[in-house]
């Protein structure tokens, strides 16, 4: 039996509070961890759960680690559940959101090993092609800070915007300085960028939200991130104090093994890239 607790919206929107005043009460030195249990990992539904559900139902057993999955469907509370001690790592971010997260809400996350890239894509119902979107166009972007420069500069990088020079991962649409179609873009939450794209002219998705929409990046996107040097690879994380974990570093040791990454080859075909 699949050994997962899947966790909707709905429902971390009635537990975020809880959560949140659990995190206020617990330093970052709140005491040791148990680590005599099973190791509970908080992870996006796809890829990173199924991922997770490969090594639990294939490679876990054997290297004597027992493992349980938490599915969470936002990009919070993975990372307060973490701090809270409520799971004991996650999976399902990469650095520079990282970075913008403990910098903004004072947690202690710290990445562990980096696993995969998932390439953010341009999709559209209305154009084949990014030249085809017309003057005017409307564009959806996820509206978190770090997505959001992302989603921009893969735009820039297709020369459909230009941005300031040195803007990085804090580029917003107004560091934008040229806009030849003068393409008007909506800040939407980046899990519901796939189900905007009935209503914009093309939204920019995070490579999970575009596979469990059932978008396949490699064949459907107009526009795709190049995985070459890319910051964004995603990887297991812990709270930090905890990377000595004997069960997070089995883990660490499983999710870059040969068998995971003929897995997310197979499985993904491209639209999921190890980076191991």
């Amino acid at each position: 039996m699949r050994n997962t607790a899947k966790v909707t919206t709905a429902v971390l929107a009635a537990g975020a509070l809880t959560l949140g005043l659990s995190a206020c009460g617990s330093g970052k030195d709140s005491g040791s961890t148990d680590t005599s249990g099973p190791l509970i990992v908080a992870a996006s539904p796809t890829p990173h759960a199924e991922i997770l559900d490969f090594v639990q139902k294939n490679l876990a057993k054997k290297a004597g680690l027992d493992l349980q999955v938490k599915e969470f469907t936002d990009y919070i509370t993975p990372n307060t559940a973490t701090e809270d001690g409520s799971v004991g790592a996650n999976y399902f971010q990469n650095q520079p959101y990282l970075d913008d997260f403990n910098k903004k809400r004072g947690t202690h996350i710290v990445p562990v090993v980096t696993v995969h890239l998932e390439p953010l894509g341009l999709y559209s119902h209305k154009v084949k092609k990014a030249d085809d979107l017309k003057s005017g166009a409307t564009v959806a972007v996820p509206n978190d800070a770090v997505n959001e420069a992302r989603a921009l500069k893969l735009l820039a990088s297709n020369k459909l915007i230009t941005l300031k020079d040195g803007v990085g991962s804090e580029a917003t649409p107004a560091d934008i300085t040229k806009n030849p179609k003068n393409l008007k873009f909506k800040e939407v939450e980046a899990a519901q960028t796939p189900r905007s794209l009935d209503d914009v002219d093309a939204a920019v998705v995070n490579g999970n939200y575009a596979i469990s929409s059932g978008l396949k990046p490699a064949k459907d996107a107009i526009v795709l991130e190049s995985a070459k040097n890319s910051p964004y690879g995603n990887f297991l994380a812990v709270k930090k104090g905890n990377e000595d974990d004997p069960r997070v570093k089995k883990l660490a040791k499983l999710l870059t093994s040969p068998e995971v990454k003929k897995f997310i080859q197979d499985k993904y075909q491209g639209s999921v890239i190890p980076s191991f």
